[in-house]
């Protein structure tokens, strides 16, 4: 099930204000201009920011997601009828689809949290892939312990924006269960009445040679870890490969 933070229309609404500048995004674009991607399937699409922005350059784009409001929020953006929209989790994907690069960008992959969930959506991305296509995606290195600064000192903000007024945020940790960080995300807005709203999460962090394993359990080749340009030295960057030729089975 999606965050709320995803899921809720009046929460979605302010993600991409709270946002900002996904300059983040713009490794993932690099990506589909290096491995000359002309079908991408963006995992986990949210409101359609890297979807439209992959579009607009004449690439051929699948959107999923499983909160419904985010996408809404992503069909009424300009351009939006160029990208094919799906509303679930991989399990939804066509048996027809056929990409040569799929990418799960930000929090997605963490946010699959259940086993099983990880394995199908794995599974399910690659029999989406050409043989030789690649799957790419971030994850948190656990050893940066990212959640300790997940506290109201570190993250409250007050910002203003069109349509929205004054807008207060901040997250809370709530646990840390093994690789299982749970957290709560608190939004004020100021023209609401003062309306708190409130996204629950839960993020896996899984180890280097965890994700490798469940890669190559699920039919991939690790063709490089890599570095996230936006948090050198806090993140993995995975290039898995479907092999070609007799592996691609």
């Amino acid at each position: 099930m999606p965050d709320d933070l995803f899921a809720d229309p009046a929460m979605a609404a302010l993600y991409d204000p709270m946002e900002g500048d996904r300059d983040d995004l713009d490794f993932y674009a690099r990506i589909a201009e290096e491995f000359g991607a002309r079908d991408v399937l963006d995992v986990g699409c949210g409101t359609g920011v890297l979807a439209l922005m992959l579009a607009d350059r004449g690439i051929s784009v699948t959107g999923l997601d499983p909160a419904a409001a985010s996408l809404e929020i992503a069909r009424a953006k300009p351009g939006a009828d160029r990208v094919r929209w799906i509303c679930g989790d991989a399990s939804a994907l066509p048996p027809t689809l056929c990409v040569d690069l799929a990418v799960m960008t930000g929090n997605v992959a963490q946010a699959i949290v259940e086993p099983d969930a990880w394995d199908g959506t794995l599974a399910r991305v690659r029999a989406a892939l050409r043989p030789g296509g690649h799957l790419v995606f971030e994850t948190r290195d656990p050893a940066r312990r990212a959640w300790e600064t997940w506290n109201r000192e570190s993250s409250h903000r007050v910002a203003r924006f069109p349509g929205l007024g004054r807008v207060t945020s901040w997250v809370d940790l709530l646990d840390v269960d093994g690789p299982l960080v749970t957290f709560r995300w608190t939004y004020l807005r100021e023209d609401d009445n003062g309306r708190e709203l409130t996204s629950l999460s839960t993020l896996r962090f899984r180890e280097r040679d965890e994700v490798e394993a469940d890669l190559a359990a699920n039919g991939y080749e690790v063709r490089e870890v890599r570095d996230a340009p936006d948090r050198p030295g806090k993140e993995f960057v995975f290039v898995a490969r479907r092999p070609a030729g007799a592996d691609a089975a």
